[in-house]
């Protein structure tokens, strides 16, 4: 879920409330840092699910090559 925070509004408001308009700005600014730091994009999800893929597919490769060993092992002492 991404959330928009109006930084322009905000500011508005604290200047509508009697703070100076430099302190308002910084204030709205401060604030977006801190709500936008935690959202993640497309690119980001796509990544990390990209990375996951090749995480489980070379684990999935590592189980079939042990099980594949194991199996040689097995017969060869049949």
């Amino acid at each position: 879920m991404a959330y928009a925070f109006d930084t322009l509004g905000y500011s508005k408001t604290l200047r509508a409330a009697g703070i100076p308009t430099d302190h308002a700005e910084a204030h709205a600014e401060a604030a977006r840092e801190f709500i936008m730091v935690d959202l993640a994009t497309k690119e980001d999800l796509r990544s990390a699910l990209q990375l996951q893929t090749l995480q489980i597919t070379v684990r999935l490769g590592g189980i079939v090559g042990a099980f594949i060993a194991a199996l040689g092992a097995f017969l060869k002492l049949t």
